[in-house]
């Protein structure tokens, strides 16, 4: 009996995956059919390991942001390196500082689990567990749009080429976005994310000590645990309220207490600091934008159809 119903399940996914495989558009119903209980498996896993380390939820919120980020949302950023993967893990934005990947892992076996085989691709998986992060921690949530596939390669050289540094000015930051497609007001929404989360001393300590934009009570409260030598790992919330989603992140701007010189940048006299007065006037405003702008970055060039494949393991091609 158990094998008949094991062989009914793998017949209904393959009869699904058929009508679903040449999909070339992202859709939030994509697993409706497909297996319905995916999208109630990433929640609880997601629920669970933020409950254990708030800090997580903004690790698993910026996995998307950099995977998207680097030829599009397609899970490339899960790659473990090897003689034909030049890992984006070992670029520098993410070495010894993106992190997630085993609570990724985990998710996938759930997902399997309850799926009976490997359905939901990997891309999928960072984006719904980065909306499941976001609203595990009070912020807003939305329809992510499904679909996606796995990449089969990886580029550390365009992770460190396309990722955005904590060291960009203002029209620095303006043109990155622009080559993903996003706009002037996807970038300050989309920065908003830093509302959650820690940055290393390393990030900013140039802005710490030399900075001539920044508050100097705030410059000297920082020294204390971001030395002028040494120290570089040590880590400093991202604003006021790391744990909890919220617009603590903009007021913080406008008193030029910024972490990172790029945060700084989106309140420095320039034409972003109208939409930062905005979100901080009108909240609601910040978190409807937040969800539209993290919609639109999830559609930055995903494999869809027949492109790459459903890795059955995040960390390496079938």
């Amino acid at each position: 009996m158990a094998s008949d119903r094991s062989l009914q399940i793998q017949i209904f996914v393959v009869l699904a995956l058929a009508a679903t495989a040449f999909s070339t558009t992202l859709s939030p119903h994509f697993y409706d059919g497909l297996c319905p209980q995916a999208l109630p498996a990433i929640k609880r896993v997601v629920e669970g390991a933020v409950a254990k380390e708030r800090r997580m939820g903004a690790s698993l919120l910026r996995l998307h942001f950099h995977d998207c980020f680097v030829n599009g949302c397609d899970a490339s950023i899960l790659l473990d390196p090897t003689p034909t993967i030049d890992s984006e893990k070992n670029a520098g934005p993410n070495n010894n500082s993106a992190r997630g990947f085993e609570v990724i892992d985990q998710i996938k076996a759930e997902v399997d689990k309850v799926c009976g085989c490997s359905v939901v691709s990997c891309a999928d998986i960072l984006a719904v567990a980065a909306r499941d992060s976001v609203v595990a921690l009070g912020g807003p949530s939305w329809k992510v749009r499904m679909g996606r596939r796995d990449s089969t390669t990886a580029s550390r050289t365009q992770a460190n080429a396309d990722i955005p540094s904590p060291f960009m000015d203002l029209q620095a930051l303006i043109a990155n976005f622009q080559r993903q497609g996003l706009n002037e007001r996807d970038l300050v929404a989309l920065a908003g994310g830093h509302t959650i989360g820690f940055s290393k001393c390393l990030l900013f300590k140039n802005r710490t000590y030399n900075g001539t934009n920044i508050d100097p009570a705030f410059a000297q409260q920082l020294r204390a645990s971001c030395p002028p030598n040494g120290g570089d790992s040590n880590l400093s919330p991202l604003d006021p309220t790391p744990a909890r989603f919220d617009g603590a992140y903009y007021n913080n701007l406008v008193k030029q207490r910024g972490l990172l010189q790029s945060d700084q940048a989106l309140f420095s006299g320039g034409s972003t600091d109208a939409i930062v007065r905005s979100y901080i006037s009108n909240p609601e405003a910040f978190w409807a934008d937040f969800a539209r702008s993290m919609i639109r970055m999830g559609n930055i060039k995903p494999l869809t159809g027949a492109q790459g494949q459903i890795r059955d393991n995040c960390r390496r091609v079938n």
